[in-house]
């Protein structure tokens, strides 16, 4: 199995670059737009404390925290971490981040009103895990946003973004009937949300399978 070390070194390694992608940097205006509508439609109206499993270099964590939320990130890598700190301190913002794995995430015993995730689950070497803890952060009544999608389409091969990665589980992504049927158990209420046909969130159109799980603890 992959280890949580090497996984950590291949985040390190991007993180320079990672903004580059028009998704994760959300530089251009109607990118982050996009973004920002989809989060304002999904979190909490009222200011709320919002926890962004695997975050990155802040980008989505940039926009709760712009809407008034209070953001705590964790990311497994270290120059992610840093690189998301940066980000929202030179907006003048406030947020929290923290080094961490997410089948683990160093929060303590605080809860959250909502928790958001893009991206991440199909680089977990154990996602069900991760996935029931992540309950356990979020008090009742909460809300859970989890962006994923299978990265290939259909009959297309397997490869591993990193070494050794092709021994996920969800190596490729994941698609939104399993995801769905692994979260249900485990809230009140779900709905699958399609993204695939808004180019606006990624930049430019995408052909493969992107989808938001949105659902209440």
């Amino acid at each position: 199995m992959t280890s949580t070390a090497a996984i950590a070194q291949y985040w390190d390694a991007v993180a320079p670059r990672f903004d580059d992608e028009p998704d994760h940097g959300l530089r251009a205006p109607e990118t982050r737009d996009a973004w920002a509508n989809l989060l304002s439609c999904r979190l909490p109206s009222r200011s709320a404390d919002v926890l962004d499993m695997g975050c990155g270099t802040g980008s989505l964590s940039r926009l709760p925290a712009e809407a008034g939320h209070r953001v705590t990130g964790v990311d497994l890598s270290p120059r992610m971490v840093a690189y998301a700190q940066t980000k929202l301190t030179a907006a003048g913002l406030a947020g929290r981040f923290l080094v961490g794995d997410a089948a683990a995430p160093p929060t303590g015993d605080q809860r959250y009103d909502a928790l958001l995730s893009r991206h991440l689950l199909w680089t977990l070497p154990d996602p069900h895990t991760a996935l029931a803890g992540w309950i356990t952060r979020v008090r009742p009544g909460g809300t859970l946003v989890l962006v994923e999608g299978r990265w290939r389409e259909a009959g297309q091969s397997r490869t591993p973004y990193a070494a050794g990665t092709e021994t996920l589980p969800w190596a490729g992504g994941i698609g939104a009937a399993e995801l769905a049927a692994a979260v249900r158990p485990l809230v009140t209420e779900l709905r699958v949300e399609p993204l695939s046909g808004q180019a606006a969130l990624w930049g430019r159109p995408v052909a493969d399978e992107r989808y938001a799980v949105i659902a209440t603890v």
